[in-house]
């Protein structure tokens, strides 16, 4: 692979090269065990002496391409590939922080990961707090404390849809000695790589458009490689031996890669959250097609909000693609050709009850709980995905009553438009 290939190269060619004679396209190893010829060279494989397969709870050959497909693109070292994404973000902080511990995260991030923080990291006595994503520098760095492990952000909301400023955040972290952690679902590689930007670990679900077509749920996480993790003093974790490997140091053993090996073979190997090698292989596939379809999400995205924003029955539209948007500047300044995926939202004139009677009415697009796929669709996050977040937690969020998320397919426009018109006018 060339370092040097440009992200729509990377996405078909990354991952997985083949070998004389071999299949062209990636196998899928639907096996859980693997054979060996002696005894020394499993317990090499245990003991992390070399690299290999010995059980797909830990590593699969499918799996193994799909994460340095996405290591690559994300221009990061190393990728360990999740059952979900909410596996992904859960794990990204259970890796560094543990009872006793903090972290600092954005009010406006996705409904289920705001539970995950507020509940059951909670319970695990890790905890969190919000900042708004107005919040400046000097209140960021105010909300940093000597127990907080990392900064965590979206890089686009769901469905607040605000646009991150990394380098505050990364700012902020690097200031207090710890990472920032950006889940980079929305924009995916192809848009923005928050390593440019000071991130030092992305995190993604590979259900959305990374898989792109709603066959396979899946979560991976990506490590830069090049955060100072005994320099910070605040991570005995990585820098101490590991007495369930017989001593290993992670920062001196795997020197290129500490995060990544350390949630693999840690909590992968003992909470047992890897991706199926089926989940993998399709997600694998969909992502060589991943430029084409975010360039289309995209455009698609853009004209129907202009449509949206110019309808008589749509009371408010907010994309930040929009020239209009409070998040345009951060677009053009974060993402790639200043495309803004293809997830908006909408509020229908006469409210929540309007709205849902447009939603009813919708022919083309379904009603679905899921986001970022070839299909449109759309939900309501109030009464479904956020349902279970108090009135201050939605409006923290971004989320209103009246809110209609809506992802944009990659269909004719046209037809998209004209379906919302149907609905709206009905």
């Amino acid at each position: 692979m060339d370092k040097n290939w440009k992200i729509e190269t990377l996405a078909v060619q990354a991952g997985y090269e083949p070998k004389d004679g071999e299949s062209r396209i990636l196998p899928l190893v639907q096996s859980t065990t693997y054979k060996y010829d002696d005894v020394q060279s499993v317990a090499d494989l245990f003991d992390l002496k070399k690299s290999g397969f010995f059980y797909s709870r830990l590593a699969n050959p499918t799996v193994d391409c799909f994460e340095k497909k996405i290591a690559a693109m994300e221009k990061g070292v190393m990728a360990v590939a999740l059952s979900s994404g909410q596996a992904a973000n859960a794990y990204s902080l259970l890796n560094i922080a543990k009872c006793g511990d903090h972290v600092l995260a954005l009010s406006s991030l996705y409904g289920g990961t705001v539970s995950l923080f507020t509940n059951t990291l909670k319970k695990a006595g890790i905890e969190i707090t919000f900042v708004t994503p107005d919040a400046g520098y000097d209140e960021v760095i105010s909300a940093i404390r000597p127990n907080t492990k990392a900064v965590f952000v979206e890089s686009l909301a769901n469905p607040a849809l605000v646009v991150a400023d990394f380098e505050l955040y990364a700012k902020a972290a690097h200031a207090n000695g710890i990472p920032l952690i950006v889940d980079n679902t929305f924009p995916t590689p192809v848009l923005c790589n928050p390593f440019d930007f000071g991130a030092d670990i992305v995190t993604h679900s590979t259900t959305k458009y990374i898989d792109g077509h709603a066959t396979s749920v899946g979560g991976i996480v990506v490590e830069k490689g090049d955060f100072d993790w005994a320099a910070s003093g605040k991570f005995p974790e990585f820098t101490e031996p590991d007495e369930s490997y017989h001593g290993v140091v992670y920062t001196r053993d795997f020197a290129a890669a500490p995060f990544s090996v350390k949630l693999r073979v840690q909590l992968v190997r003992d909470y047992g959250i890897p991706q199926a090698p089926l989940n993998a292989f399709l997600s694998h596939l969909g992502c060589e097609t991943l430029p084409l379809r975010i360039e289309r999400h995209s455009e698609n995205a853009l004209e129907v909000a202009k449509f949206l924003k110019n309808h008589p029955n749509v009371s408010w539209v907010n994309y930040p693609g929009l020239p209009e948007s409070p998040e345009y500047a951060k677009v053009q300044k974060y993402f790639r050709n200043g495309m803004a995926s293809g997830v908006l939202c909408f509020g229908v004139k006469g409210g929540k009850a309007a709205g849902e009677r447009a939603m009813n009415a919708l022919k083309l697009a379904n009603i679905v709980v899921h986001v970022a796929d070839v299909r449109t669709g759309v939900l309501h996050p109030a009464s479904m995905t956020h349902r279970q977040l108090s009135d201050s937690e939605l409006i923290a969020a971004g989320v209103s009553p009246d809110l209609i998320r809506l992802s944009v397919g990659i269909e004719n426009v046209e037809d998209i438009k004209a379906d919302l018109d149907q609905a709206l006018r009905a």
